[in-house]
């Protein structure tokens, strides 16, 4: 099931972007076998494995890729595989013995797909770094946040899953229906502050065009304009307006009970003295009572839900947004498709004996399954092992 049912990658255990991308693979429909530590790490959030939904749909067996039979058995693995994704900074894979020239001389068909923070050559390749030391290298941390306050962290969805983990999988994707023609596959390099400079293409053209040269939080769509902001309303929560175009807004007042002449024109100058109008008037009803007024309306406006509050809301609830694994609320497959529809996806699962044996059949021939059982037997962990990426 799925568009992508058929494919079969590796994916080395980490955190962020990989797992995230390994997802979107499983989701679509790909076999994707997931590569664990054998041991311990002081990396990631350590929790029960139903909550690390990343690992959905996937399979699992656990290697120390430090040792020579481990590596070998990854290698045996690679020869029936369409793509490896990893997350090491530069040279690791290689130092284990397991990189792109010595994966894909196993296998040329393979797409090897690697993600890295600051990318694999430059004088800051190999310092550490998480998502917001990428955000702030590219300009995108300065453009985010109020006037007057400093820059606005955006939880980690910016590098290490738009700029990473999706152009992760855009990559090996592009790979791999270029492969279809070649016969041979390619390494994929997909830097997260690559990926993030990618996704200011169009603000850097704002402010080259004049168009975004006032400080943070003055511009139109970081908080500076008064028609594209969040407001309080009467009980502490909050609504989005986000009417840029004039008829939107027009319906917007109409709907606020507001006149156009009380606001003049939408001119920077004119912004704060309509933030304080649409303020004092959103201030008049809860959040719920707003709702009911512009519900299925053009005005652009939108309650502010939160993480709990958002899978309940009856939009997603009709077109089932999220789903449920285990007890646990998470969101449903994206894209949707009208012919392949990826199914449901199972819930997260640790390595067992009996997994990592029909994994073994069903990856490599039956004596090399066998020998690989004896290898594995005494390294299958018996607690959870943490999913970690080299930072």
């Amino acid at each position: 099931m799925g568009p992508l049912n058929g494919v079969r990658i590796i994916e080395i255990a980490h955190i962020g972007p990989v797992p995230h991308a390994g997802m979107l693979f499983a989701d679509m429909g790909a076999e994707v076998l997931r590569i664990e530590r054998a041991g311990p790490t002081d990396l990631g959030l350590r929790r029960p494995i139903r909550f690390d939904v990343h690992l959905r749909g996937q399979q699992a067996i656990a290697l120390d890729l430090k040792l020579a039979a481990h590596v070998e058995l990854l290698l045996q693995l690679v020869e029936g595989a369409d793509a490896l994704i990893e997350g090491f900074r530069p040279g690791v894979a290689e130092r284990l013995g397991w990189g792109p020239d010595v994966a894909r001389a196993r296998n040329p068909r393979l797409v090897y797909g690697r993600v890295t923070g600051w990318g694999r050559d430059g004088p800051l390749a190999d310092a550490a770094g998480h998502d917001l030391n990428y955000l702030a290298l590219t300009g995108a941390l300065a453009a985010i946040g109020r006037a007057g306050a400093p820059p606005t962290p955006p939880l980690n969805l910016v590098a290490d899953y738009a700029g990473g983990s999706m152009f992760l999988a855009w990559g090996v994707l592009c790979a791999l229906f270029e492969s279809k023609g070649s016969g041979t596959g390619q390494v994929v390099d997909a830097s997260m502050i690559d990926g993030v400079a990618s996704l200011m293409t169009n603000f850097q053209a704002a402010r080259q065009a004049g168009l975004m040269n006032a400080p943070r939080g003055y511009n139109l769509l970081d908080s500076g304009a008064f028609y594209y902001d969040v407001y309080m309303c009467a009980d502490g929560r909050y609504i989005s307006v986000a009417c840029i175009e004039e008829r939107f807004f027009d319906e917007l007042l109409a709907k606020l009970g507001l006149h156009k002449q009380d606001f003049g024109d939408r001119a920077a100058s004119g912004w704060e003295s309509g933030r304080q109008l649409l303020a004092n008037r959103f201030l008049q009803k809860t959040r719920a009572e707003w709702e009911r007024v512009f519900e299925r309306g053009n005005a652009c406006v939108a309650p502010v839900l939160d993480i709990e509050e958002a899978p309940r809301h009856s939009h997603h609830a009709s077109r089932g947004t999220f789903i449920e694994l285990e007890g646990v609320v998470q969101a449903a497959p994206s894209p949707r498709f009208s012919r392949s529809m990826p199914g449901v996806p199972a819930a997260p699962q640790r390595p067992t004996p009996e997994t990592v044996d029909a994994i073994l059949r069903s990856w490599l021939p039956e004596q090399r399954a066998i020998a690989a059982m004896n290898i594995l037997a005494p390294m299958e962990p018996s607690e959870p092992v943490a999913v970690a990426r080299d930072t």
